[in-house]
Order: C-alpha cells, then sequence, then structure tokens
C-alpha cells in the first residue's frame, strides 16, 4: 500500500504539473506545426492499403499550410464534430436538470430498495447515472452514504459504492447518454482519415454498454460484499441520523407523480418513434428503406436532446419547477453557460485535429503502426490490451474522456482500421480504459470530494483510506469488464445495432 501511495502521489505531481487541457492541445497544435515541416522535409510518407496511394506528410510551414491555421481556424472549430453534438444534446439535459428530473431519478432508484437489493441497485444507479453528467457524483455519493446508513450498514461502504460505480462505470450505461454521442463524433472525425464516409452514431455500442453495466454492478456487488466489508469493519457501522437526514431526500407525492408522468410521456415518445419506423413506406426510414441508416438512428444525438426536452418540461410542469413556457429556453441557457469550459477546450481540440489531420502525420503513422504489427503478427487481443493498459496510465493524468480520446484517437482508429478492426470496437475498447481507473485517479475533480464525505463518518479516514477502499473496484473493473470485452469479440457479437465487433 506505501508503495501504491507513493505512485499515487507521483501521479498528482506531474499531474498537477500538466497544463490544462486548452494549453495542452495548443502545445499539441504547435509541435504539430513543426513537426509537420520536418517529416515533410524528410520525404515522410506511407503508402495507403485502401486505395494503394501514397500518402505524404504535408508541410504547415507553407503557404497552403497557412491557410489551414490561419484561413481555416473558424471552419475547424466549426465543423468540430463534438461542438454541435454536445451542445444539442444538452439543450434537452439542462431542461431535464434544470427540473430536477435528473435528481429525482438518481433518489428514486436507491431511497426505497429492499436491503438484500440495496448494494446491486445503488451500484446500478451509478453505472448507469453517467446519463445525468457530473450530477451523479454530486447526488448519488452522498446519498449512497445515507442510504447504507439508513439501512443499518456503513455509510462509508456506501459511498465507496455509489463513488466507485459512478466513476469506474462511466462509460457504461443502460441508456443512451450524452457521453455516447460525443465518443461516437470523435469516433467518426478519426476513422475519416482513413474512410471520409465512415459514421459511427452513439447506438454503436448500445448492447455492449448496456450489458456493461450490469455485469460492473454485479461485480461491484460481489467485491462490496466479499472484500470491502471486511476492510470497513464495524467501526463505524450504520448512522443513527442517516434515517433522519434520508427522509429529506425521500421523493415527495408531488415527485413521485412527476416521475409517474414524466414515465408516460417516455412510452408515448417511444411508441411515437417506433410508429414512425415501423411502417416498410415511412418516410423516416433510410435511402434503402431501412431503419439503421434513418434519420431517426443517424440524428440520434437531435432525437436524444428532443426526449430529455420534453421528459424535462412534463417533470417540470408537473411538480412546478418548470411553470412557466419562459422557464425551458431560461434553463436551456443556462446550460449552454454552464459548457462555456467546454466550449473553449473545443476550440484549441478542433485546431489540433484539423493541423493532425491535414498534415497527414496520422495516417502516416497509423499505416507504418499497422504494418509493423501486422508484420510481426501480432494477435488483435495483445492489441486491446495494450490498447487498455496505454489509455489506463493516461487517464490517470488526463481524467477528461473526450480529452483523451481527442488526443489518441486519430492514432488508434485508424492503425486498427488497417489491421480490420472496426472503428466502433475500437471505441468499446475505449471506454474501458477510460473509466476503471477514474477512481483512483487524485486528478478526479470529484477524489477530494470523496474524501470528506468519507470524513463525515470516520475523521481519521485519509487519502490511503479512500484508496484501499477504491482500488478493488478499480481493479476488479479493469480486469472483469476486460474479459467481457474479449469474450464478447470472441462470440463475435454485436456491439450495437447492426454494429460487428469485428
Amino acid at each position: 500500500m506505501r508503495l501504491l501511495l507513493g505512485v499515487l502521489a507521483f501521479v498528482e505531481r506531474v499531474g498537477n504539473r500538466l497544463p490544462h487541457p486548452f494549453w495542452l492541445f495548443t502545445v499539441m497544435a504547435g509541435i504539430v506545426v513543426l513537426f509537420s515541416a520536418l517529416l515533410s522535409a524528410l520525404g515522410v510518407s506511407a503508402v495507403s492499403p485502401v486505395d494503394g496511394e501514397t500518402v505524404r506528410v504535408r508541410s504547415l510551414l507553407s503557404a497552403e499550410g497557412a491557410r489551414v491555421v490561419f484561413g481555416d481556424a473558424v471552419a475547424n472549430f466549426a465543423a468540430f464534430p463534438p461542438l454541435a453534438v454536445i451542445l444539442v444534446v444538452m439543450l434537452g439535459v439542462s431542461v431535464a436538470e434544470a427540473a430536477g428530473l435528473l435528481g429525482a431519478l438518481l433518489r428514486g432508484s436507491v431511497t426505497r430498495v429492499p436491503a438484500r437489493w440495496l448494494t446491486f441497485v445503488l451500484a446500478l444507479t451509478g453505472v448507469t447515472g453517467s446519463v445525468a453528467s457530473d450530477a451523479a457524483f454530486v447526488v448519488l455519493i452522498p446519498l449512497g452514504g445515507l442510504v447504507f446508513g439508513a439501512a443499518g450498514r456503513s455509510p462509508v461502504l456506501g459511498i465507496v459504492v455509489a463513488y466507485g460505480a459512478v466513476a469506474s462505470g462511466y462509460n457504461a450505461s443502460l441508456l443512451i447518454t450524452p457521453t455516447d454521442a460525443l465518443l461516437a463524433a470523435l469516433t467518426t472525425e478519426a476513422a475519416g482519415l482513413v474512410d471520409p464516409g465512415y459514421v459511427v452514431t452513439a447506438l454503436d455500442n448500445y448492447y455492449f454498454s448496456a450489458a456493461s453495466a450490469v455485469v460492473l454492478a454485479g461485480l461491484i456487488t460481489l467485491v462490496t460484499e466479499f472484500v470491502l466489508v471486511k476492510s470497513v469493519g464495524g467501526a463505524d457501522e450504520g448512522c443513527p441520523d442517516a434515517r433522519e437526514e434520508l427522509g429529506s431526500t425521500a421523493l415527495t407525492d408531488t415527485e413521485r407523480r412527476g416521475l409517474r408522468n414524466t414515465g408516460l410521456a417516455l412510452v408515448a415518445a417511444l411508441a411515437l418513434l417506433a410508429a414512425a419506423l415501423l411502417p416498410t413506406g415511412s418516410p423516416f426510414r433510410g435511402p434503402s428503406g431501412g431503419v439503421l441508416d434513418s434519420p431517426l438512428v443517424t440524428g440520434v444525438a437531435y432525437v436524444l436532446g428532443i426526449l430529455f426536452l420534453v421528459l424535462g418540461v412534463v417533470y417540470g410542469r408537473t411538480v412546478g419547477t418548470l411553470p412557466r413556457a419562459k422557464d425551458v429556453p431560461d434553463a436551456m441557457a443556462a446550460g449552454v453557460r454552464d459548457m462555456a469550459p467546454v466550449i473553449v477546450l473545443f476550440f484549441a481540440a478542433s485546431q489540433f485535429l484539423a493541423y493532425f489531420g491535414w498534415t497527414g502525420i496520422g495516417e502516416v503513422a497509423a499505416i507504418r503502426g499497422a504494418e509493423v504489427l501486422d508484420s510481426a503478427g501480432v494477435h488483435p487481443i495483445l492489441l486491446f490490451l495494450g490498447m487498455i493498459v496505454f489509455s489506463t496510465v493516461l487517464n490517470l493524468l488526463i481524467t477528461s474522456g473526450s480529452a483523451q480520446w481527442t488526443l489518441i484517437a486519430p492514432v488508434f482508429v485508424p492503425m486498427f482500421m488497417f489491421l480490420d478492426v472496426p472503428p466502433e470496437t475500437t471505441q468499446a475498447v475505449y471506454r474501458i480504459s477510460d473509466s476503471a481507473s477514474n477512481v483512483v485517479s487524485p486528478m478526479s475533480p470529484f477524489f477530494v470530494m470523496v474524501l470528506g464525505l468519507l470524513q463525515r463518518y470516520r475523521r481519521d479516514a485519509g487519502i490511503g483510506t479512500l484508496i484501499s477502499l477504491t482500488l478493488p473496484l478499480c481493479l476488479t473493473v479493469l480486469a472483469g469488464w476486460t474479459l467481457l470485452f474479449l469474450g464478447w469479440w470472441a462470440l463475435d457479437l454485436p456491439l450495437g445495432p447492426g454494429t460487428p465487433v469485428r
């Protein structure tokens, strides 16, 4: 444990010295500019196995490159796929959050659960809670301590279960989440380096993500009941004030009525979508008459945003949190204001990706890397494991999933495509490595918050206490989720509707 704490302290020191992601992407963009000039001068190139054309590195320190850097800066930002996707989805999510729907769903999921199912339900709610983004951390983690305390169990254990589920299972969910749309947009951009017409949608990992949510909840439950419960012991068993505090977080009759109306609205919305897609001659079907290429599927980010908007309005009107029509656009505007830091980050990221794609460095690196791996006869399983290890370590320093995927997707996605691994599969592998180590990363913005919550119930709790309780969850989730993926790949199961794993 002392060695592990030393490693994590080192990670924290290194991470704290890293620049803000905005500056990180800006520096990386500058490196691409200089590197492109050097590689172009050296005549670095590669032959694409797709069309046999020679891909040469182009210099940004040229007249044509200057047009990309200066003339296309605004276009680079406007064309950055995740920008529009995340804004459209968050317009709807912001209404649902302002109405109180997301918080009510999280509270309602765990406050009236039989004791024997408490750990599993809390874990499954935490894993699926990524649909509420950061609200899942803020609402569910302290609530986990309260519901465990009210059930006569250790509040510390409840906090750890909730934190481990939300953090380590962030990229798995029973529902389609904003993260699915964001990752799909970045994967599409990376796949475009090889096939400009390739599109990855938010549904393309859904089967794997939903199954992962159930499996991870089961794994977290097993580790909690057979390992962590022994570590926590009985020193802080139960919480005398938990039942009283939990009463203030329980759903009111009005909130329950709001959730009931929201559920009816959800059923009606899904029925409308089904009615629009089922008729063979429906105008909502794709050009070939199929469902998977229909505008409702390819435009799932917009559909998701509208769905959150409608459900938020129904809930808000029922409970009185959105009594007036003007409250809806006000909530949407507040959500956009909250997205300001992401928009700033996306500006720098969009320039980096535009430079990287235009120069051809990513494609050449992917081709050359694929050639080396292919000639060495590296088995795909080793490729997946190598990527998981690399990204897991990187995730300790860069906990933002979108920032990390923006950095590595332009290399891994094309390289794996040249080795006949679909982009959707590479994205599924990334889900594992981007989530599992979140729970032990001292760079996580919620790490200190969880430590403070632990100290409420155990005054002597420190970083070592938190690490000792979350490390078993991290390792189990990482190993179990990896094995789930490898089994999925071996059985050649679809990752999503019409999405093969290989």
